[in-house]
Formats: C-alpha cells, structure tokens, sequence
C-alpha cells in the first residue's frame, strides 16, 4: 500500500480546485465588470461567459452551524459553490442573473446583509479579541459588531463618496491595521510587573530586546532575577507583553481605545498615506463600546457630507486641511494631534508614483 503524501500545511493553497467552474474556464481572461446594486458583481469574461457574484455580511467568528446554513445556501442556490473575502464577507457565483434575486431573498432571510460593494462602508476588519488572542485589551469583534449594527445601512447602500475601510485592533503591536478610520487599543500606564513570576516565565534577553525604546533592563528585586521598565522611556506600546505575560499592560480602566483616520494602502489616484490620531482616551467600555460609535459616526457623516466623489478619507482631508476636518466632526484639537516625529521619512514614503 502506497504511503499518502503528509499535507503542506504552510503557505497558500492552490485555489482553482475550489473555484466555480465558470471561474476557472475564464480565470485571467474577464473583459469588463459592473456593479448591477449593491452586493453583486457583474463580471464579462472575453468568451462571452457571465458570472454573478453576490457578497453577504457575516460575524466572521462563526459557529458550525452557520457555516453549515451557508453552505446550505450555496447548495441550493449557487451550485454549492462559496468563498470568504478579506474582510469576511461571504460571497456565492452564480451563472445567471435569474439566480441572484432568489439567492438575495434567501441570505436576507437568514439574516446576513447583502452589500459592502462599491461606493458602502464594506465589512470592518478586525483581529482576533477576547475569544482567540492572549493578548488582548479589548475585543475587536464586539467593537465591529456594534459599529456593523450602527451601520447597517451604509453596507447595504451604496452612498457613500467611495468605499469605506475600517479596521479594529484589540492591540498596538501584533495585528493594528490602518484604514479610512481605524480603531486602535491605547495603553497609557506601563506594565505593573509581577516579579515573583519573570524569572519562571520570561527569557530576559528576549524582553529587554523587543523594547523599541530600550525601556526595559534587567535588574535584581527580592533576591530574584527580574526586568524593571524606566517609565520615562516607555511609550506603552505593550510590546513586552507578548514574550513576558509577568509585564501586565492590560488594564480595566488605564487601556484606552484611540480613532484613527486617513490610511490609504493603494496608489490610486494618490500615494499612499499612514493614518493620524484625531480622538484618544475613549472609554473601553463593552459590550456596546458607544463613546466609540459615537465618534465613528461623526467621522464618517461628515467624510459622506462633505466628500467630493471617488475621495477617499485621505484625499478629502488632504483637500479641506485638518483644521476644517475637527470644525466639521466636531472632535477636540490638542497639542497631543500635532505630528512632529520626522523620522524615517525615506522609507515611509513610499509610492508607486512618482515623486521627489
């Protein structure tokens, strides 16, 4: 009996096999693309084959039971075909547009929006929270639920000047992605050591090395080989956590959530640009977190306001000045917005565009 081949289990897999038939006859080969309505995709390929493509909101973290609803639905409606984006919206190929009504009646009825395409608010990214990560100071996913919630509309309408992309982060140091608005963790206190548990737990070296401001040295306390933080150094950034859990930077009441705006990945119409702080100090207050709804809100209402078409968040605010961006959100300016760091300014601009 042949021996089976052990299974790769790192890098990407290949994804023609899982892919809609329709998919893989055309794949590389699509001629042009429209969007019927919000949530569907019209794609040409040059063969003169059609393929639908309807995108659904999921919670992202899903039991088996949904998942099983979903492939249920792929089943009876899409040929059993089914793919997660990015962001964790669920999306179902259809090869006619006689299928895409139905399929929509269907998903709606289960309870999953249809949308997140074109000119909406797409589904927020976010990192793991409370239920997977270990180190965590708040849970990202709650956060996103009670955002989605408030935006509800805005992902099943296509209103907006361009699309919109959020992000959440229940850290500063392992999965903080930037958007058009990010929500970030903001520790303002350093870590609280427990010293009777480092040299059991920690390797020193590893710690004193992953300070990116060289905060941490070790030391000496009660007899015992310990680290002690010089807190005029420390920018609470909670990088010692991870390799070191006796170095506490959680807390209850002294991590913060922070809201960031402006990042832009790609080099459409404009380079590429990092997001600036524009509210810090928000209350982590689950489950519904509203002090950070709240200020969402006014971002983005006034982004959908003000807005010229096709400007991203970026583009606009570069347009108006960030003067005008606080008059119209309504959000306090302090001396704590002013970016004064000049640093690696080679490297951070980067571009595919030309440039000085």
């Amino acid at each position: 009996m042949a021996l089976q081949r052990r299974p790769i289990e790192s890098g990407v897999i290949d994804p023609l096999p899982f892919m809609h038939p329709l998919l893989r006859r055309n794949y590389g080969t699509w001629k042009w693309h429209e969007r019927p309505r919000p949530g569907v995709l019209h794609h040409v390929a040059e063969s003169g084959e059609e393929v639908w493509t309807v995108r659904a909101g999921t919670q992202r973290q899903m039991d088996v039971y949904t998942i099983r609803k979903l492939c249920d639905i792929a089943d009876a409606f899409a040929d059993g075909f089914l793919r997660f984006t990015t962001r964790s919206n669920v999306e179902f190929m259809v090869d006619s547009a006689d299928k895409v009504a139905p399929l929509i009646a269907r998903l709606e009825a289960e309870g999953f929006p249809v949308g997140g395409t074109g000119n909406s608010v797409t589904m927020i990214s976010h990192t793991q929270g409370w239920l997977h990560c270990d180190i965590p100071a708040t849970d990202a996913s709650g956060v996103v639920k009670s955002l989605m919630d408030a935006l509800y509309h805005e992902f099943t309408h296509a209103e907006m000047p361009n699309q919109v992309k959020i992000t959440t982060s229940c850290c500063q140091i392992n999965c903080g992605g930037q958007g058009d608005i990010a929500i970030n963790v903001q520790h303002t206190k350093p870590p609280i050591i427990d010293h009777d548990l480092v040299a059991k737990i920690c390797e020193r070296p590893a710690v004193v090395a992953r300070c990116p401001t060289a905060a941490i040295r070790p030391a000496m306390v009660n007899g015992k080989p310990s680290l002690e933080v010089d807190e005029s150094k420390c920018v609470c950034c909670g990088a010692c956590f991870p390799p070191c859990p006796p170095m506490r930077i959680n807390d209850p009441v002294h991590s913060k959530l922070a809201i960031w705006v402006g990042g832009k990945h790609s080099s459409t119409r404009s380079k590429p640009t990092l997001h600036k702080l524009v509210a810090a100090g928000l209350p982590n207050n689950p489950p519904r977190w509203p002090e950070v709804t709240e200020i969402v809100l006014k971002i983005l209402y006034a982004y959908k306001g003000d807005a010229r078409p096709y400007e991203r968040m970026a583009e606009w605010i570069g347009r108006i000045g960030w003067a005008r961006f606080f008059e119209l959100t309504g959000l306090p300016f302090t001396k704590y917005h002013i970016d004064n760091w000049r640093g690696s300014r080679g490297s951070l601009n980067t571009s595919a565009q030309v440039r000085f």
